[in-house]
């Protein structure tokens, strides 16, 4: 894959550009525990923190948790500047910046984390939108939020796009939005379970310019 090859670049933020410490996901998953009454361990917490099952929501009922209950709980223990403080940008995702033409971000982190997370990171000025998935927006892999910033960068009928993402969501959010989807293994794949499938899969941006294309 070469930066030619596409004149629009969409990106996942988290476990695709940066991540969070571990400290922080296991003392969110421990608060959240205590409201909802339920001790999280590490591998539920880290499931659910990347999205390694899939669906947050279907894993959620799967388990037993209503999810909005679960996300209210998580959202009310969520401290931006703490947040912000435990999350780090992943060494080799620094050639984003590099990137020429429109680039973009479609994440389903909320906003009021994503502004203080790429501020203090200070990532902002790489990118010409950014849109954070919401009950408005949709989510992943709902195409609509990719549309969102597809609009946003006023990206022609005839764009060549991509999105790259670690999530199974991302893929099918861009192979539903027209985009080619890129997966970045940035996780064990046998805690995920089963392979994701894009149009081309990389386990380090290193590799993302010069991927082959995956068989499906």
């Amino acid at each position: 894959m070469q930066p030619s090859n596409y004149d629009v670049w969409l990106f996942d933020l988290d476990g695709t550009l940066v991540d969070t410490e571990w400290s922080y996901t296991r003392e969110v998953f421990d608060r959240v525990g205590d409201r909802v009454g339920h001790e999280f361990s590490d591998y539920q917490a880290e499931v659910l923190w990347h999205g390694l099952g899939g669906s947050r929501d279907v894993q959620l009922r799967e388990w037993g948790f209503e999810p909005s209950v679960f996300w209210d709980a998580f959202h009310d223990v969520e401290d931006p500047t703490a947040r912000a403080e435990a999350t780090y940008l992943y060494d080799d995702a620094a050639q984003v910046a590099d990137l020429d033409g429109p680039v973009g971000v479609v994440t389903h982190c909320a906003e009021f984390l994503t502004e203080p997370v790429m501020d203090s990171l200070d990532i902002g000025d790489w990118f010409d939108v950014v849109v954070c998935c919401d009950d408005d927006t949709g989510w992943k892999p709902d195409p609509r939020p990719i549309e969102l910033a597809l609009a946003d960068l006023d990206a022609g009928p005839d764009h060549d796009g991509v999105y790259v993402g670690d999530a199974e969501s991302d893929v099918g959010a861009a192979r539903n939005a027209g985009l080619d989807g890129v997966h970045v293994e940035r996780h064990d794949p046998h805690k995920r379970g089963h392979c994701v499938l894009g149009d081309h899969r990389v386990e380090s941006f290193d590799d993302l310019f010069l991927a082959p294309r995956s068989a499906d």
